[in-house]
């Protein structure tokens, strides 16, 4: 069987407990919990295991000075007027598309196909599904709220496992920052 595989930025504790501290109120999301907390900078899917051994090695390749990350409000990802995602912002520094640019080039170099999608940072709260309650209330007592900063000094290659209970994630390979 094929790793499924993504990059990602994981918050520290003190950001994680945080946003874990605001999810609520909505009844039938599916919650993350503290394991599953993390910026992703790009979903690889599931790869050939050579292509994965490849990007491993590639990914050191990737140099990034430390990055400021700062979490912004909530908001939701809809699909034909269906919430699915609820989600903490990112904001959108300079220094986060740039990583996030040079780790996309890193993947097609080793074979992926593009990301067609545009590149929209935030940390996933809760999966809904089209009997999960109203987002309304939880979005206007969340939206304004700084949800905390912190330094990003590495960023971590996972590898995704798919369970009735939602994604566990295993780390395959941390990659520091360059100075």
């Amino acid at each position: 069987m094929n790793p499924r595989l993504f990059l990602a930025l994981r918050p520290p504790p003190e950001v994680r407990e945080g946003l874990l501290a605001i999810m609520g109120g909505v009844a039938g999301a599916r919650w993350q919990d503290d394991a599953q907390l993390h910026l992703t900078l790009r979903y690889l899917g599931e790869v050939d295991i050579d292509v994965a051994e490849d990007l491993v090695d590639a990914f050191v390749h990737l140099r990034f000075a430390p990055l400021d990350i700062a979490l912004t409000g909530t908001g939701c990802f809809e699909r034909k007027g269906i919430t699915h995602t609820l989600w903490a912002g990112v904001f959108p520094s300079p220094q986060l598309l740039a990583l996030q640019s040079r780790a996309e080039r890193c993947c097609i170099r080793a074979g992926l196909p593009p990301e067609t999608r545009k590149y929209a940072p935030h940390v996933t709260l809760a999966r809904l599904n089209a009997t999960s309650g109203p987002v309304a209330p939880f979005c206007a007592r969340t939206m304004g709220q700084s949800l905390g900063a912190w330094r990003a000094d590495s960023y971590i290659l996972y590898e995704s496992h798919l369970h009735p209970g939602g994604s566990q994630y295993e780390l395959v390979r941390v990659y520091r920052a360059t100075e």
